[in-house]
Formats: structure tokens, sequence, C-alpha cells
């Protein structure tokens, strides 16, 4: 089968593209890119990491697999041990607190979401998929300027427990460029993937082995939270925006609920938004997160209220992949290990994430998610649909950076018209409080309208993976043509097949 993979790395986006080859489906390719992925971007993801993938299939079926993290604390009345808070630093003004150690680890769902999938709409299985993710583990995977630098930015992180030191740093320094990250625990653990399925690491021996080290460590993972965890299987929140069906990630994440909002926003603008009225929209959406958003997110019938108080204010930002095959179908997967918690499992290739202290899926508190519920998240992996059929599939890394970015590059294909890659690559707002972060490019009178308007304008003076990271594929209606676009400030690559 023919089709196109963009993904964040070029060793994940050809694991995709490999499959489509011999013959899988775009689900199948998905899921071999993640597993790829696992070695190729070690910084961003790996199998205790969530995620959520978002299918339309070739015969017209959408639907959004949850297999994000979960607040753990099932079966237990353990106090959080506290929490470490890192700096990171992804230019010398530009900084982000991060906060780890074993009680900022959730329960991972990725490696049940990813058997989950195959079992709904893949042609292979696990064991199928794992061969090469795992040679590559052992053989180790060469780093590039991209996945050097997030070594460097995170090393923070890594060096705050002995054994994240040993796996990220084994010369006791950050991977420079040329180097090769190796970890046969890794290795070890995608081969028993495949050939167990992904059970031991909900209810055997590497399930009991993480409750012990983060539980003795001030975690709060309980053998119940592991054992009780299922992928969740939801309808997508859809918004129309110029003729189109935008399908997201629904409640209860945030994340895609806001993105739709925003765009319900600029829906008004009969034309592409200027930076400012695009800000506008973002700032919206901001005030629109409050205490009792996030509460409201379990409650049913809580999104179709939501938008609707969007098209009342209308107007006068992990890793990646997406893929498209020659059938109609495509797959949006974006999964996280959130920045990492530097704990590392011994023994098991587990790098934990920290789920629990990720300020924006925390605004109101630390360890306030009831014990079972889904952390919210800001993933939002999305599929345009035009007349039906599959015309944009995008999805973001860049923690609260994700919803602008993908806000940005939908505006840019479909309001500017530009091509997939024109989309991606062009310069990114972001706002955050009352600053809005400029990228590079924006012409001074768009923001001094910002400026204009009370809020103050950061300039950065180069782009940066700070501004997300967008992969994304489309089609061309009329030829049914296939292209990509992998984002540069992320190192990513497309690969067709």
């Amino acid at each position: 089968m023919s089709g196109v993979v963009a993904a964040g790395h070029p060793l994940t986006a050809e694991a995709g593209a490999a499959v489509l080859r011999e013959g899988g489906n775009a689900v199948d390719a998905a899921v071999a890119a993640v597993l790829m992925s696992f070695v190729a971007e070690p910084p961003l993801t790996g199998p205790a990491a969530g995620g959520f993938m978002l299918v339309h299939t070739a015969g017209g079926e959408s639907a959004l697999l949850d297999f994000f993290v979960g607040a753990p604390g099932e079966g237990g009345a353990a106090t959080p041990g506290p929490l470490e808070p890192i700096e990171v630093h992804f230019a010398s003004d530009a900084v982000q607190v991060f906060y780890v150690g074993c009680s900022s680890c959730g329960v991972y769902g990725t490696p049940a979401g990813l058997e989950a999938a195959l079992e709904r709409w893949g042609t292979l299985g696990l064991g199928d998929l794992v061969a090469e993710p795992a040679r590559a583990a052992r053989d180790g995977v060469e780093i590039g300027p991209r996945q050097a630098y997030l070594h460097e930015i995170l090393a923070p992180i890594y060096a705050s427990t002995p054994e994240g030191r040993a796996v990220f740093e084994p010369d006791g320094r950050p991977l420079r460029e040329g180097e090769r990250w190796r970890h046969s625990d890794l290795g070890d653990l995608l081969e028993r993937l495949g050939s167990e399925g992904p059970a031991f690491l909900y209810t055997g021996d590497v399930a009991r082995a993480v409750c012990d080290w983060v539980g003795k460590r001030g975690g709060l993972i309980t053998e119940a939270d592991l054992a009780a965890y299922e992928p969740i299987a939801r309808e997508p929140a859809e918004v129309a925006y110029r003729g189109r069906r935008i399908l997201t990630n629904p409640p209860p994440a945030p994340g895609g609920p806001l993105i739709a909002y925003a765009l319900g926003c600029l829906e008004r603008v009969d034309r592409e938004p200027t930076p400012a009225e695009t800000v506008a929209a973002m700032a919206l959406a901001n005030e629109a997160r409050t205490e009792d958003f996030f509460e409201s997110l379990h409650r049913d019938g809580f999104l179709e209220t939501f938008l609707r108080k969007s098209a009342a204010e209308r107007l006068g930002s992990t890793t990646h992949i997406s893929v498209m095959d020659d059938d109609g179908a495509c797959a949006s997967v974006t999964c996280s290990n959130g920045s990492g918690s530097g704990v590392v499992v011994p023994g098991t290739g587990l790098h934990m994430n920290n789920m629990l202290g990720e300020e924006d899926l925390n605004p109101h508190g630390w360890h306030r998610h009831r014990p079972g519920r889904r952390v919210p998240s800001m993933m939002a992996p999305t599929v345009v649909l035009r007349d039906g059929r599959p015309e944009l599939a995008l999805g973001s890394a860049g923690s609260n950076r994700i919803r602008s970015a993908i806000l940005q590059t939908i505006v840019g294909f479909v309001d500017a018209g530009l091509g997939v890659e024109e989309a991606v690559e062009r310069p990114r707002l972001h706002l955050e409080a009352a600053t809005v972060e400029a990228e590079p490019g924006f012409a001074e009178d768009g923001l001094a309208e910002i400026e204009a308007a009370g809020r103050r304008v950061h300039r950065w003076r180069e782009r940066n993976l700070f501004f997300g990271g967008v992969q994304a594929v489309a089609r061309e209606p009329g030829s049914g043509a296939l292209s990509g676009a992998a984002d540069s400030r992320r190192g990513g690559a497309v690969v067709h097949a």
C-alpha cells in the first residue's frame, strides 16, 4: 500500500512507511512508528507514556482512542512525596519549570493503547512490528542536532536520579550530536511486548516492579491502578470551520475542545485572521480554562454547551505522527512522556512520565485528580474533513504550545491556502498570560496591533522547538495526491511509501 508518514524523527517516519510498503494500513504504520519513536525520540516518549490516536477509516468511521496517563491512587491512601522543580531553558530568556520525581508519575497507557488500536483497526500484531525498534535500541540510534538539543535542555531532569543519569548520560554528560543512544533494557521490553503483549506491564512482574520502585519513593501508582487501566474509545469532538469538519480530541482532554473553541471564535472572520485576531481567539480560549472548566470536562453534554459559548464570543501547543494511506484512511497519534520524570525503574526499560508534575495539566493544584480518571491533556490529534474525506491530519508536540501550533497550522492551510509544508513552517505566535511569544518573520505592524491591545510581545531572535512540533499529512481533494510536512523545529521527517 502507498501512503505518507510525517513524524518527529527520520527513523520514526521510515518505520511507518516500511509497514505501508509491506501492505499494512495507516493504523499499522502509526503503531510501528510509535514503537520506533520510543528509541529514536526517548526525550519525548516511551513505553511509560500516554497518548491518543484519532482514526478515520476508509469506510468513513471516525474514532478517538484514549490511552493517556491515568491518575493513580486506587486502593491506597499514600501521601505523595515532594515534587522537584526543574528549570528547562529553551533559550536564555525562555524558561519553563517542570516538576519531576516519583510523585509526578501517572499510570502509563501507551502499550495497552497500541495493542487496542491494532485489534480494532489494524491488520498486523505487535509481534510483527517490534523487531526493528528492539534492534535499534540495542545497536543505538545516532543523535542528530535536534535530539542533542533536547538531551541538553532536559539534562537537569535526567541528572535528578542516578538511574536517569545512567540511561541518558552514560559518559557523565548529555549525549552530543553524532553519538549513539542505546538502551538494551528497552530492547528487551520491546521484544517481550511483541511476544507476550502488554499484560506484563499491567498485571505481571514489571507492573509489580514499577509499583514497588515508585511507591518506596513517594509515588502513588499501585498495582490496582495498573490492573484497572484500559484504553477508551471516544467520539471525536467536532467543529465546523470554513466548510470543513474539524475532528479532534474530545473531553475529558481539554486540548481539543480549546482548539475547537478558538476556531469557533475565528469562524465569523470571513478572511484569514490577522495576528491580533488569532491572539484574541487564543485569549478567549485561555480565559475559558477555569477550575469549573476542568471539572466539567467529565460531565455529559459539556462539549456542546462549551462550543455554543464560543459561538457567542466570536471575533468581529511530546511527539506526533500522522499517516495517510491510499485507501483513504488516516491515523493521527500523539504520545508523550511529558518532560520525563527522571525516574527509571531498573531492569524494566521504563523511564516514567511526569504528567502529575506538568503545570499546564494541573493548573489548580497538584494531585487533585480523582484516582482512575484520565489526567487532562493538551494533546490533540486532529483531522480536517472536506466533503467527508480527510484533507489534513495533524498534531503537535510542545506542552502548552500544542494548541497554538495546531490552530495556526489549520488557519494557514485552510484560510491562507498554503501547502501543508508552508503551513507547518510559517512563523507562530503563542499567548502565555499577558505575553505573546512571537517567532521571527511577523510584520511589525501586525505585532504593533497586538501591543496596542495591551499585550506585551516578546520577539524571539530565532525559531525554536518551544513553539511546538507539528507533523502533518494532506490529501489534495482533486487528484488525491498525498503530501506531508515534518516540523523543522523538531528535526522531523516525511517518508512516502
